[in-house]
């Protein structure tokens, strides 16, 4: 009976010994020394992010890449629609190709450029990337899309150039047929 007597004694003991132990920490220096501490004490700049951004954004995009192009690749490049492309809710995003490396393009949207090269596509789409932003965009028919692979969402969408635009509305007046439909008959 006397050890359990102990044994809770020294339970409860421990944590008041713990909470004065740690008052002893902060209290608070003499008054000389809190002056002294001030004395010494060096502010920091703290720079706001959108300065911090407005600085990183402004930057000139570096055209040197390490990346080789295949014959695929440069074949794709010459398919790949350039200029100001309108997207919705008033964005565009510009697309120039580059006069440094054949086969690459810089890429505008907003303030912020990419450099971009082809990347081979099994289901036939263009498709440029930036592996050092990871930035994607994604070239069909009738629209185009950027999409930044490290956020995970779309910097633009419903892209269309005036080629695109013309291809959706064929689309909207001769439908593709559905995948459910089956195969046309062969012609003899």
């Amino acid at each position: 009976m006397k050890k359990i007597v102990l044994i809770a004694a020294a339970a409860l003991a421990l944590p008041v010994a713990a909470l004065a132990q740690s008052t002893a920490d902060t209290a608070k220096p003499p008054l000389k020394e809190r002056a002294a501490n001030t004395a010494k004490k060096v502010t920091q700049k703290v720079v706001p992010k959108r300065v911090i951004k407005k600085l990183e954004e402004g930057k000139p995009i570096s055209e040197e890449s390490d990346v080789v192009l295949t014959q695929e690749d440069l074949a794709v490049s010459k398919r790949v629609l350039t200029g100001t492309i309108k997207c919705e809710l008033g964005a565009s995003v510009a697309l120039e190709a580059s006069e440094k490396k054949p086969g690459f393009f810089v890429v505008t949207h907003g303030t912020t450029k990419y450099f971009m090269h082809p990347v081979n596509s099994r289901t036939g789409a263009i498709r440029l990337e930036d592996p050092t932003a990871e930035a994607m965009w994604l070239q069909l028919g009738n629209k185009s899309m950027l999409m930044s692979q490290k956020q995970g969402l779309r910097l633009a969408d419903e892209c269309q150039a005036t080629e695109q635009a013309m291809m959706a509305e064929d689309m909207k007046k001769n439908p593709p047929k559905s995948l459910f439909e089956g195969a046309d008959a062969p012609k003899n």
